[in-house]
């Protein structure tokens, strides 16, 4: 059974950091491009940041450069998600996604709330 499960969502500060875990069980990720997106109160759902299959290059959006910071394990099968110096903009639930040119996973999401 494929599944994404993310954690580490919570309640912080503006300036303050948090940690997005995304396990993944029923595939690999290796295999796949893996994604952080997130999606704030009457708002689209956006792309905060993604890692490619070949070469495990990064991208983000310009609004968490320099900011956040991706990365996955893929003997854990887990991907990351460090979030520093957090503003009340970054208020959204964060959702995990995992894309081939066959599949597409989500998880059920993690809720950030930024305090300012």
């Amino acid at each position: 059974q494929v599944r994404l499960v993310e954690s580490g969502g919570g309640l912080v500060q503006s300036g303050g950091s948090l940690r997005l875990s995304c396990a993944a069980s029923g595939f690999t990720i290796s295999r796949y491009a893996m994604s952080w997106y997130r999606q704030a109160p009457g708002k689209e759902r956006e792309l905060v940041a993604t890692i490619t299959t070949a070469g495990g290059g990064t991208n983000y959006a310009d609004s968490v450069k320099g900011r956040f910071t991706m990365s996955r394990d893929n003997v854990k099968n887990t991907q990351y998600l460090q979030m520093n110096s957090l503003k009340p903009e970054d208020t959204a639930v964060y959702y995990c996604n995992a894309r081939n040119y066959l599949y597409d996973y989500w998880g059920q999401g993690t809720q950030v709330t930024v305090s300012s």
